[in-house]
């Protein structure tokens, strides 16, 4: 999504613009939210290239990325290892009691933060976020408290949407354009 979208309005983008940790739920979010096992029990989960490589820009400009979900995975670990994601919460009942005291570690604001879920989970953080996101697959009970529902859907690039808009918005997006034209990466 752009900054001159019909779906970001001025204020939004002003809200935007003000971020300093993007806090993501996971199932539904950064997955498309089903739950693959295989016969011995372990469970699977298929993340998108383009999110992680989003997240990745987000934190090279500064902006500090958060995971916060209900569930407790190893690849949930293993991939917050991968993307340099230092602060994940797992088994969280109460997010945005997770959410409040990870502001209070940091120092942050809830006016300073963006977050992504896609349940019932996740609806208190999202009206008391800054920027409260959500997306196309989650139910409309949900989508109505979120500022902002992404494009793209959950596990298929809906997380690097949000990543590029925050880019765009605080002015880092020709940066990064430059750098990756230029190779200089």
């Amino acid at each position: 999504m752009s900054l001159d979208s019909p779906l970001l309005d001025s204020q939004l983008v002003d809200r935007l613009r003000r971020v300093r940790l993007l806090a993501l739920d996971v199932d539904g979010v950064l997955t498309d939210g089903r739950l693959y096992f295989q016969a011995d029990g372990v469970e699977i989960k298929a993340f998108h290239t383009l999110d992680g490589h989003g997240i990745k820009l987000l934190q090279r400009a500064g902006i500090v990325v958060a995971l916060i979900t209900g569930r407790d995975s190893p690849m949930v670990s293993r991939r917050a290892a991968a993307l340099g994601i230092r602060h994940v919460f797992q088994g969280a009942e109460k997010k945005l009691t997770v959410l409040r005291e990870l502001c209070a570690r940091l120092e942050l604001e809830l006016d300073q933060v963006a977050y992504c879920g896609d349940d019932m989970p996740d609806v208190a953080a999202i009206r008391r976020a800054g920027v409260g996101i959500s997306v196309p697959g989650a139910p409309s009970y949900i989508r109505k408290h979120a500022d902002w529902v992404t494009e793209a859907v959950g596990g298929h690039g809906a997380v690097r949407e949000i990543c590029d808009t925050l880019l765009q918005a605080q002015g880092h997006w020709d940066a990064v354009l430059d750098t990756y034209l230029h190779g200089t990466t």
